[in-house]
């Protein structure tokens, strides 16, 4: 009988870690330990997970049929010129289009996952992406009343800025090499047996009724399924996290912070922005108090824009999504021009 040693056993072990799921793992950790320690807690993380899920479900199922529909089309190629000829005007048109969206940082990231898989360049996707956590209709009714008209209009501004400045940046630094493939190459992608005639498919002509050949009906449920399975584990690791940052984190403690900080306020809101999650209408009260007490308003407008676009759940669920180089410039430009807003919003009142 053969003896077991220490590293007979190690690799059985090391491979079963290999093949366990990291983000399915993280879950059901934290869920465990809320269970031993706060079990309220870890039933309310669920309900609101729950809600969450259900609530992303139908963007997240159209989001995937529209990658997994053009990819199996043999299309890409054809969606990528057609944004590629007018980028300039693709820019303008989706910073304005996320400023009126009612996707928040969460809830656009499988819009922005079908947009990248069906070929758009990055540059009106990353406007697009900037500009849709910031303002909404409903968002931007409930601050006119709460915080006032103009308040409202420069928020909106401030979406359609940080947009169009952050499509023009991102179109000038696509022209390097340092931005091809933004996407993350997912196991559909790595998938060679199943995928082998996808390229023969993309020389091929458009088949729009893809689904009348057995190949590329395949093509779209393996893209579809492991696509819908990617961003689903992230997105609900990235709720889990909300639930806990709006149950634990002290409203009471950011405002204090914000309002004690002095000349270095605005600076501070945005870096406060990233850790202190608020969605937007839950900050509208906050910020509209801390605005009644004195407080500048382009502090409230640092805090609350750049909150919105880098929050830790949201960036966790951009983290998934793209390369890290693609989110390092997510999260610089998200950071930087939240910075130059607030400070264009203080001069604007100064005058």
């Amino acid at each position: 009988m053969r003896a077991m040693t220490p590293s007979s056993f190690a690799s059985p072990v090391a491979d079963l870690w290999r093949r366990t799921d990291r983000v399915l793992l993280a879950i059901a950790a934290i869920l465990f330990v809320l269970v031993l320690l706060d079990p309220r807690q870890a039933q309310e993380s669920l309900l609101f997970l729950g809600r969450a899920l259900g609530a992303i479900a139908p963007i997240l199922a159209l989001s995937v049929a529209l990658a997994a529909g053009i990819k199996a089309a043999g299309a890409e190629m054809l969606v990528s010129r057609a944004f590629a000829a007018r980028q300039g005007r693709a820019i303008l048109v989706a910073a304005i289009a996320g400023a009126l969206s009612p996707l928040c940082s969460c809830g656009v990231v499988p819009l922005i996952a079908g947009l990248l898989a069906a070929g758009v360049p990055l540059a009106p996707v990353m406007a697009f992406w900037l500009a849709s956590p910031v303002m909404d209709p409903v968002m931007f009714v409930l601050t006119s009343g709460a915080i006032g008209v103009e308040f409202a209009i420069a928020k909106t501004a401030a979406a359609i800025f940080m947009g169009v400045a952050g499509g023009w940046i991102t179109r000038a630094l696509t022209r390097s090499a340092l931005l091809e493939q933004p996407l993350r190459a997912t196991d559909a992608e790595l998938d060679t047996r199943r995928l082998a005639r996808l390229d023969a498919m993309r020389a091929a002509p458009v088949q729009w009724r893809f689904w009348t050949e057995a190949d590329r009906a395949q093509v779209f449920l393996l893209s579809a399924t492991r696509n819908a399975w990617t961003l689903g584990r992230w997105l609900a690791l990235a709720f889990v996290l909300e639930s806990l940052m709006l149950a634990w984190l002290p409203a009471e403690a950011v405002a204090r912070t914000l309002g004690d900080s002095g000349g270095m306020a605005i600076p501070l809101a945005v870096l406060l922005g990233i850790p202190a999650y608020l969605n937007g209408l839950a900050a509208i009260p906050l910020v509209g108090g801390l605005i009644g007490m004195g407080m500048n308003p382009a502090v409230g407008l640092a805090f609350m824009v750049a909150g919105g676009v880098t929050s830790i759940p949201a960036a966790m669920a951009v983290w998934a999504l793209v390369r890290p180089r693609v989110f390092v410039l997510y999260v610089g430009l998200a950071l930087l021009l939240a910075l130059a807003s607030a400070w264009l919003y203080a001069a604007w009142l100064a005058v």
